[in-house]
């Protein structure tokens, strides 16, 4: 089965426009990724997914593949889409493009769960969540059912600790993996209540009946997402402090 991934890249931001191409210690943000996410075993090809010029000569400066697509997207997946129309594959896996840390290990994972279901159209990971992130909205959570499909996500804690039960609290991690078939299916369907309530697109999947396997990822990796100046700063100590490591990580 052929596999593309795609990393939706649009060049603005409500917090920090043109992040996608901020420097980090030499590289654009962009190219951080890409050359992460290409290390993955199970990708037979990685796009780049832009709407804007800027990002597109960007992208091509570093030697990356790049497809343009209109500024009128919605979301990433339905930029993810678009790009995938003209692209044969199976299975398309969509990579945030303001995750400079992404790790190769979860591409692979998330892929291998639709390879291993191939009953299934959608899959995405999670990972334990923090105590002290309990309540930070900027952390997405998760429930599965004893079969491992998403429940439902939310900003919100969930499931509340009613009780002293020990129960672990997940995180959701933003990658997915679509059937290129559903994918395109998704795109077109009409927006939902709930995910325009926590303004998480995936809640669309299954406000519409469709499945989502989850898997708990093994990665230990830390997971670093690009939103605001301060996470650009934050990126950028965190390169110099671990420089070594993630130049053999980026290739």
């Amino acid at each position: 089965m052929k596999t593309l991934g795609i990393i939706p890249a649009r060049y603005a931001s409500s917090r920090l426009p043109g992040k996608v191409i901020a420097d980090i210690c030499g590289k654009p943000l962009i190219q951080w990724v890409y050359e992460r996410s290409s290390r993955a075993s199970l990708l037979s090809e990685l796009v780049v997914a832009v709407d804007d010029e800027r990002v597109y000569d960007t992208v091509k400066s570093f030697g990356g593949n790049v497809a343009m697509t209109s500024a009128n997207h919605p979301n990433g997946t339905s930029r993810a889409a678009e790009a995938s129309k003209s692209i044969e594959a199976d299975i398309v896996v969509n990579i945030q493009g303001d995750e400079p840390l992404i790790s190769d290990i979860m591409i692979n994972e998330v892929i291998k769960l639709l390879l291993d279901n191939p009953e299934d159209v959608a899959a995405t990971l999670v990972r334990p969540v923090a105590p002290e992130d309990f309540h930070n909205p900027g952390v997405v959570k998760t429930v599965f059912d004893n079969d491992s499909y998403a429940l439902y996500f939310s900003r919100s804690l969930i499931p509340y600790p009613h009780t002293d039960y020990n129960t672990t609290v997940y995180e959701h991690i933003g990658i997915f993996a679509y059937t290129k078939e559903f994918l395109l299916t998704y795109a077109a369907l009409p927006e939902t209540p709930l995910a325009k309530a926590e303004s998480l697109e995936q809640l669309k999947v299954l406000e519409h009946g469709y499945k989502m396997r989850v898997a708990v990822t093994e990665c230990k990796e830390p997971g670093f997402c690009v939103d605001t100046p301060e996470d650009l700063e934050r990126m950028r100590e965190y390169y110099l402090k671990n420089s070594g490591e993630l130049r053999a990580a980026s290739g």
